[in-house]
């Protein structure tokens, strides 16, 4: 018996093959048998193939999902992607970029969230648009009164690419530009995010849950707030918070820190003695490193000779005083020092001692 189909269901696959050829008509991308036409109803390997890209920024995450047609031998720009209509940037279903917080655009604000990319390509100036649809098929129903955002780029030239690529460029602490890359021309727009608002608001949600109990994440948003010189009144309170739960170097030291930017100065030294007072000996000698580096060297010499007293026995603070030795140019017993400390040193270490030790035989000061 020859099975028949069905007149509804023949007209339906007839419609589905025009439609079919008409989308990849439009843009190729669309493309997933060699016929052209697109499956609505199966997953099927497609011809331009699935890709996503992410930044972070800070604490906030830029994803961009996409799909990458190829240019194979024809002319893209101006002829299968007109100028003055508005494409999909990308390949298949919407090309989508998500922020996970409050960024800007090119200086423009735009709230966190999903949006659809659509482009209107022009010879001199192109258009970047954010969508508040994101779930289209491409750019057929395209709507400007879902736009969260419009701005206007520059395309420039760029190396021949021949899938359509999407790269995070100029990559600063704040900010990256987002370009599309396809053909020889490339699609520049910078997103910025306020990563230090997005972080303190972030440490306070943290220290809501299990991270308050402990000292340490105090002391953490303490130093942040610090180093990054923002609310400093904070950052004491955060301090003091650590400190009543576990009093340790490294949160005295911290308020220490600031009290010293807000000017009591006094108060900063003698809570920076009883910090080092606490410390151990790995403790005492970075701080005393760190004094050197600063160009403080006699406070530095002080530290490596208090820690000798503290702790005889350990092959840090051979190292220490191999170091103030140096600095003093008395390489005898500095190099007297370094060739202790190699015989105390872990086996994981000895390779780092024994070039301090080649450095002295060589009359050279570690310390540079």
């Amino acid at each position: 018996m020859r099975h028949v189909g069905h007149p509804s269901i023949q007209k339906i696959t007839r419609v589905g093959l025009l439609i079919g050829g008409i989308l990849a008509a439009a843009l190729p991308s669309v493309a997933q048998f060699q016929s052209g036409n697109q499956s609505a109803n199966l997953s099927l390997p497609l011809q331009s193939q699935h890709a996503v890209v992410s930044q972070r920024l800070g604490l906030t995450d830029i994803t961009i999902t996409y799909s990458r047609p190829l240019v194979k031998d024809r002319k893209i720009f101006g002829s299968l992607v007109p100028y003055g209509q508005a494409w999909r940037a990308g390949a298949n279903e919407n090309t989508t970029i998500e922020f996970t917080d409050p960024v800007t655009v090119d200086g423009k604000p735009l709230e966190k969230g999903i949006y659809g990319v659509h482009m209107i390509p022009g010879e001199d100036t192109w258009t970047v648009i954010f969508s508040k649809d994101s779930l289209s098929w491409g750019s057929f129903t395209y709507d400007p009164a879902n736009d969260a955002l419009r701005i206007a780029v520059r395309p420039q030239a760029s190396e021949f690419h021949d899938a359509l690529t999407y790269d995070f460029d100029q990559l600063k602490p704040d900010s990256a530009t987002v370009t599309l890359r396809w053909e020889k021309i490339a699609v520049p727009f910078t997103v910025a995010a306020n990563v230090h608002e997005v972080a303190v608001a972030s440490i306070h949600n943290q220290l809501r849950g299990l991270q308050q109990f402990g000292w340490n994440s105090w002391d953490d948003a303490a130093t942040y707030l610090l180093e990054n010189k923002l609310d400093l009144d904070e950052a004491l309170r955060d301090a003091n918070q650590s400190i009543q739960i576990e009093e340790r170097y490294d949160n005295l030291m911290t308020k220490s820190r600031i009290l010293e930017a807000v000017g009591k100065n006094d108060e900063a030294a003698k809570l920076r003695k009883t910090a080092l007072d606490r410390a151990s000996v790995i403790q005492l000698h970075t701080y005393a490193r760190g004094l050197q580096r600063a160009g403080r060297q006699t406070e530095a010499f002080e530290l490596f000779r208090q820690n000798a007293k503290k702790h005889p026995d350990s092959w840090v603070v051979h190292v220490g005083m191999a170091r103030m030795y140096s600095g003093q140019t008395d390489f005898v017993n500095a190099l007297k020092e370094a060739q202790t400390a190699l015989s105390l040193a872990p086996a994981a270490m000895k390779p780092q001692v024994e070039a301090l030790i080649k450095r002295l035989e060589a009359q050279q000061d570690i310390n540079k």
